[in-house]
């Protein structure tokens, strides 16, 4: 049978960060063979795509995000032998592969930007964002670092400032230049090439800058939710630094080659604060621009009936002919148990009611390493920290190692599994209780919950396809349907820790199967009786 080029829809995606998953040669740093080792986990939760946190060859001053060779494997991760072998298992294990391209910068050490620095005539002297000084020396606008400080960095060789939106060493590309292009959608073709189902497009926002180096105004909204509120960054509009209308036609560019290799897909990362839904309705309506969009708008510690609310209605509005992917954890987050747990919480429970949120709304949606687990946000000190986003903000902000220490697979190993190194982050000793052979063989862990709740997304159509519905609830109530040629699903959820009674809309077919739901849940034409943190789907 030939598989539906639409499997992305509904489709539960599991990212992999490489340093942290599986190490196999005892270097303490998780590789590509270690990957393909524990595919078999991966199988097992019932997911259709994995998504792999970049692997390239790379400095790693930003932990492989400053790409130096787009068409070879970082020496730490392996080679593109071993590329090779994880995704000829990962297929025969019916697991799509997403590979993480970052195409808005690259690092400084890239043999283009070596070439570009070295005077302003060369045959890649256009191909970063360069601009000269103002007259009194200093940077040509105010544009802001997400990393910290000004987005342009001095070179004395040119006598020329180059634009960086991350760190110092990772110039953004130019890509108003069509060789810029040209080049980066060869370095697409080349992983199509070896058979990867798709990307997920870094950043994919930031790819174009405004070619007359405007000024950014300062904030008018609250609502960045791609920065903590210590950075300076949020205090700027970015209406010039980024999202800007020539993006699309690019966007159009990378579609149309996909489009040579049927099935597979591309999936945006967009984070543009209060103007995500509509820059994600751009990015993917109409057919020939990305598939779906992955955002950072269920990133914060809201949980609550009222957040999910207007947030997913939101997109909803704004993205009705595109296509979201949700997740609440990833590898620039703080784990979202963390984040959701209150004092006295359970953090299991906390864990299961969290996914059931997620399997049952409307898009795709992202699960990331450890949240099978309910990991929490590991505590790290300043010394421990590998992140320079963390050590530049450092303590107002505490970076990203807590969300990016080693996976826990064997409570009572060296390493937790993970290693018989010395591991390049710590392992958590509150992890290690929470290891996947710790919870792999029992029926009440998280872990199985996980896999119960996405083998239920996957077995009803609405909850994979359907049209979602938002029905009047109080603040610690969410409920919805979703409706598919099949049928409709009734979905409730109290976020509150005290039991709640939910009343049935008179204008609501009366759905009193319980199709999955919570202990002491309950059901009658008079309403939805649930326990705190409690949950019910009804048919």
């Amino acid at each position: 049978m030939t598989p539906s080029p639409d499997w992305w829809r509904g489709a539960v995606i599991y990212q992999v960060y490489p340093r942290s998953f599986q190490d196999s040669d005892s270097d303490g740093v998780g590789d590509l063979p270690g990957i393909t080792a524990r595919l078999d986990h991966i199988a097992s939760l019932g997911v259709d795509a994995v998504w792999i946190s970049p692997f390239f060859k790379s400095p790693m001053a930003d932990m492989g995000y400053d790409v130096s060779d787009y068409r070879d494997v970082d020496p730490m991760f392996g080679t593109l032998a071993d590329f090779d072998a994880l995704l000829a298992r990962a297929h025969e294990l019916g697991l799509k592969i997403i590979v993480d391209q970052v195409l808005s910068h690259t690092s400084d050490q890239h043999a283009w930007f070596k070439e570009g620095r070295t005077s302003r005539d060369n045959p890649r002297a256009g191909w970063y964002v360069w601009a000269d000084p103002k007259p009194d020396g200093t940077a040509p606008n105010n544009w802001l670092s997400i990393f910290g400080g000004p987005a342009w960095e001095w070179d004395g060789t040119r006598m020329q400032y180059y634009m960086h939106s991350f760190l110092t060493s990772q110039p953004d590309l130019n890509l108003h230049n069509p060789e810029v292009q040209d080049e980066l959608l060869d370095t697409v073709r080349f992983w199509l090439d070896r058979g990867v189902d798709g990307f997920r497009l870094d950043a994919c926002n930031h790819y174009f800058h405004d070619a007359r180096l405007r000024d950014n105004p300062p904030v008018k909204r609250s609502g960045a939710h791609d920065v903590p509120d210590s950075n300076p960054y949020g205090f700027q509009e970015h209406l010039y630094d980024k999202t800007q209308p020539e993006n699309l036609l690019f966007l159009k560019r990378l579609r149309a080659l996909l489009n040579e290799y049927p099935g597979t897909v591309a999936v945006g990362e967009v984070g543009d604060g209060d103007r995500s839904p509509a820059t994600v309705g751009l990015y993917t309506s109409g057919g020939d621009t990305l598939h779906f969009c992955y955002t950072f708008d269920l990133f914060g510690p809201e949980f609550s009936g009222d957040h999910f609310r207007k947030t997913v209605g939101l997109f909803e509005k704004e993205a009705a002919e595109g296509w979201v992917c949700w997740a609440f954890s990833n590898h620039d987050v703080m784990r979202h148990v963390s984040r959701f747990t209150r004092d006295g919480d359970d953090p299991a429970a906390i864990a299961k009611l969290a996914i059931l949120i997620l399997v049952a709304l409307r898009g795709t949606i992202c699960l990331y390493q450890g949240e099978e687990l309910a990991l929490p946000e590991a505590e790290l000190a300043f010394e421990d920290l590998r992140d320079p986003y963390g050590i530049r903000f450092w303590p107002a902000f505490k970076g990203r190692d807590g969300c990016r220490t080693p996976m826990p697979w064997q409570h009572d190993a060296a390493g937790g599994g993970f290693t018989t190194g010395t591991p390049w982050l710590p392992m958590s000793d509150a992890h290690r209780a929470l290891a996947v052979d710790v919870q792999n063989d029992d029926p009440a862990s998280v872990l199985a919950f996980y896999r119960t709740a996405i083998s239920f997304r996957h077995a009803h159509p609405p909850l994979m396809l359907g049209d979602i519905l938002f029905l009047p609830a109080t603040d610690e109530i969410l409920a919805f349907t979703r409706t598919h040629a099949s049928g409709t699903m009734l979905c409730v959820f109290n976020l509150s820790r005290e039991p709640r009674t939910w009343r049935l809309p008179h204008t609501l077919p009366l759905l009193t199967r319980h199709a999955f739901s919570c202990a002491d849940a309950e059901i009658s034409s008079d309403g939805v009786m649930l326990p705190p943190l409690g949950y019910l789907f009804a048919v």
